[in-house]
């Protein structure tokens, strides 16, 4: 018997489709015809070939601030991650205060980029910040604007607190779908904490794990509201991320050749790294399975 193929259901998917072409497809497009060309204004193109991505790839500047990403996504993922499987692990699992613990967690998450930038800017300032007050108070010398270790800190401070969170619920949703009979069977045999964790409950968050690791991953290495609003990038360029350097070069120089390249080498790394991480993973997981 044949099977009827209905093509009207395309129609369907039209609209998402038209909506994808001119969100994501027709400005990628944009992006690459300008990293190839060269323009003096007038709306008027030169051809330049490799030549912008042959300077992105050799600018100790871009490479600079690479290394300073890739420190600032290896430190987010070192303390997140763990921090985010331990407040899942310690959260009720019924009742009222269950539900309050949600609500606390999702409460940062539900605050905008910029204004969490606006919060912290506010919040570690000697003058008028609690934080920075209470340390100057305490004799600490404190101060994000000028000093390195301090910016890189409160950067680093603000991060956690925002997105910590979403680490945690995400696992915290794994562990509520372990049934309780493997509890029951662990306290039969006497299993410690530590194995119960590690033979039932870690196994289970895997999965949500990798969601997290990658999720967390690709904000971190594209963060961009966050830092520029507290530090502005500095002091001088301490904390001059990838994306605060992209913005700066189409943006405040209007070097829209070298910015188109740079975004293409930039979106060509994020994929490479977060390709990286899935297949790490997977292959843990998978080993784990055996």
């Amino acid at each position: 018997m044949n099977k009827t193929t209905n093509h009207r259901a395309w129609f369907l998917v039209l609209p998402v489709l038209v909506l994808v072409a001119f969100s994501a497809v027709i400005p990628l497009m944009t992006v690459v015809n300008y990293s190839v060309q060269d323009t003096f204004g007038n709306n008027e193109f030169f051809w330049a070939g490799l030549e912008w991505f042959e300077d992105v790839l050799s600018s100790e500047r871009i490479r600079d601030a690479f290394l300073r990403q890739i420190l600032f996504s290896a430190i987010i993922l070192a303390i997140e991650i763990p921090l985010g499987i331990v407040v899942a692990v310690n959260m009720p699992k019924k009742g009222v205060w269950s539900s309050v613990c949600l609500i606390l967690m999702a409460l940062p998450l539900l605050i905008p980029w910029n204004v969490v930038g606006t919060i912290w800017q506010v919040f570690g300032r000697v003058d008028i910040g609690l934080l920075g007050h209470t340390l100057a108070a305490l004799g600490i010398d404190y101060n994000y604007t000028r000093d390195v270790e301090d910016a890189w800190i409160t950067v680093v401070v603000m991060d956690v607190w925002h997105w910590t969170s979403l680490v945690a619920l995400l696992c915290f949703a794994g562990l509520k779908s372990i049934p309780d009979a493997y509890y029951q069977a662990a306290k039969i045999d006497s299993a410690s904490r530590w194995k119960v964790f590690r033979y039932i409950e870690l196994p289970k968050m895997q999965g949500v794990l990798l969601i997290a690791v990658l999720l967390r991953f690709m904000d971190s290495f594209m963060i961009y509201t966050e830092p520029f609003v507290v530090t502005g990038g500095g002091p001088g360029n301490a904390t001059t991320f990838l994306s605060i350097d992209l913005v700066k070069m189409a943006i405040g120089q209007f070097d829209l050749g070298p910015a188109a390249a740079f975004s293409i080498v930039y979106f060509l790394i994020i994929l490479l790294f977060s390709y990286v991480f899935y297949t790490v993973m997977k292959t843990l997981e998978k080993a784990e399975g055996k």
